[in-house]
């Protein structure tokens, strides 16, 4: 299978994974707009593969349920690239995030 190349670097998808901590929904819904944007950026360059929030029940809008962390898989040039990039997100920033874990990722389908 040829290597998948999503921007104009070379790099490889890293699977960002941040974990909500407890009571982060009302801290998640006043940094969301800088956290889509910095998506919405690696979008533009052609380094987002997906990108979405984990609801906290099995319901597309958990309301006050809030969410449980939510799932990037982006293209990076090294693993420590994709932590630096975690690092600097809103949400780590504001406290929504209690840990977040970042895993090289090899994309199979589709």
């Amino acid at each position: 299978m040829p290597a998948l190349r999503f921007g104009k670097q070379s790099g490889m998808l890293y699977l960002i994974l941040g974990r909500d901590a407890a009571d982060a929904l009302p801290r998640r819904l006043a940094a969301r707009p800088a956290h889509l944007q910095r998506l919405q950026a690696l979008r533009d360059e052609g380094r987002l593969v997906l990108a979405g929030p984990l609801p906290a029940i099995d319901a597309p809008d958990p309301g006050p349920a809030g969410f449980a962390g939510s799932l990037i898989v982006a293209e990076f040039g090294s693993l420590q690239a994709a932590r630096d990039w975690a690092d600097a997100d809103p949400y780590v920033a504001a406290g929504v995030y209690a840990a977040v874990e970042i895993h090289p990722f090899r994309q199979v389908l589709p």
